[in-house]
């Protein structure tokens, strides 16, 4: 009878120490996620504040009674902001397909061909990631400049069509699937393309989507490049739009008007994430699929 009092106490203490530490992780993701929405809320606060009332406020207030969407309209009149979004949806989507199609071959050659030397060049590729970007800015901008590419699509596009860290992540994806399912393929007589799409590129698709996604918002995102590689406001992205607002539109004291612009540009990328969330996920914790 002790015995089972004593189990039945030890069990009590066991689940209300669980409780509490279910309270304490809760408060605790609570506080971070407040720290981190709290931004987000702070501009879309700002970009709906009048003008005069936000410069009127000698106390931030977390809250409005007046808001109006008079900033959002300045934001595209402004500066020819829907001209940028256009400009960078063509540069996000043309160097993403480009750069799946690069690394996909690269990263199927280094896993499943052989061919002399492999190891070796695989090497020295993944050598290149410790070279600082800042190099590589300066030798893509001599080179582009070189080539007489600069106010063009294809400037902006060609240096960011690869990737060896995603060359890396994509090449250990495909060495975790079978080695039989390749083999039998070639048995059936199905060539190396061919086993690509149909058997490698289905298995691997989280790993790929997760990659698209994470480049669309390095290109969405993009700002050193851009104002490096052009002047010519016919080529300017969303992200060269928020230096022009701040330069030549508002100026800098308008702020509601400039976070008006900004919660334009985030907005895409906010949907993106809620939309793919579970595949973004999926991908960066998946660490291969098992036959």
């Amino acid at each position: 009878m002790d015995n089972n009092l004593s189990y039945k106490n030890i069990e009590k203490r066991a689940k209300t120490r669980d409780r509490i530490l279910r309270i304490l992780t809760y408060i605790m993701l609570g506080v971070w996620a407040v720290m981190v929405l709290f931004p987000f809320y702070w501009m879309f606060l700002t970009s709906v504040k009048d003008y005069g009332s936000y410069n009127a406020e000698y106390i931030p207030k977390f809250f409005t009674l007046s808001p109006t969407l008079e900033n959002y309209s300045d934001a595209f009149t402004a500066v020819p902001l829907g001209r940028y979004f256009i400009n960078t949806l063509i540069f996000t989507v043309v160097t993403t397909v480009l750069m799946l199609l690069v690394i996909t071959f690269a990263a199927y050659a280094f896993a499943r061909l052989k061919f002399k030397g492999k190891d070796i060049l695989f090497t020295l590729f993944l050598a290149l990631m410790m070279i600082p970007n800042e190099l590589v800015v300066i030798t893509n901008f001599q080179t582009i400049t070189n080539w007489d590419m600069r106010n063009s699509f294809l400037g902006l596009i060609l240096p960011s069509i690869t990737s060896v860290f995603y060359i890396y992540l994509l090449k250990e994806n495909f060495e975790q699937v079978p080695d039989e399912l390749y083999y039998a393929a070639k048995v059936d007589g199905t060539s190396d393309l061919k086993y690509l799409f149909k058997v490698m590129i289905p298995i691997c698709r989280p790993t790929l989507v997760t990659v698209g996604i994470l480049k669309v918002i390095e290109c969405w995102n993009s700002y050193v490049w851009p104002r490096l590689i052009t002047d010519d406001s016919a080529y300017f992205l969303v992200s060269n739009g928020i230096q022009e607002i701040r330069e030549n539109g508002f100026g800098r004291e308008n702020i509601p008007a400039m976070m008006a612009a900004v919660v334009v540009i985030s907005v895409p990328l906010i949907l993106l994430f809620l939309i793919f969330r579970k595949k973004i996920m999926e991908g960066v914790s998946r660490g291969g699929t098992k036959g």
